[in-house]
Order: structure tokens, then sequence, then C-alpha cells
């Protein structure tokens, strides 16, 4: 499941990546869809780093707890 969104979020990425090189050649793209992408491509980025900086914050918690 996790490696699952991990793909996702690595998918968007790329695929925000190729569509700018595509705009950058002068290939036939919209700047719309461009920004679409880029911007899907970060928001799914930042959830990502905000779910691992909930697991962290989790696993520091549950080790700082007394036996």
């Amino acid at each position: 499941m996790l490696k699952d969104s991990i793909n996702e979020v690595n998918a968007a990425q790329i695929e925000s990546d190729k569509m700018t090189n595509r705009m950058i050649n002068g290939e036939n793209v919209e700047l719309h869809d461009v920004m679409i992408a880029s911007q899907k491509a970060s928001v799914s980025l930042n959830l990502t780093m905000e779910m691992r900086n909930k697991a962290v914050e989790a696993y520091q918690e549950i080790m700082r707890m007394p036996v």
C-alpha cells in the first residue's frame, strides 16, 4: 500500500518533468496542462512528506514512553 502510493508520487513527478521538457522543446503542450501536472506532483510530494513526518513523530513518541 505504501509502496504503491510512493510509486504514484514518483509517476506524477516523472509526468510533470516530461511535460515541462516537452514544452521547453517547443512541442505542442498547453501551459495550463504543464502547470496542473506540476501542481499535482508538488501536492502529492508534500502529502507524502507530511505522512513521513507524522510516522517519524509517532515513532519518536513511542520511543520516549517509559517501559
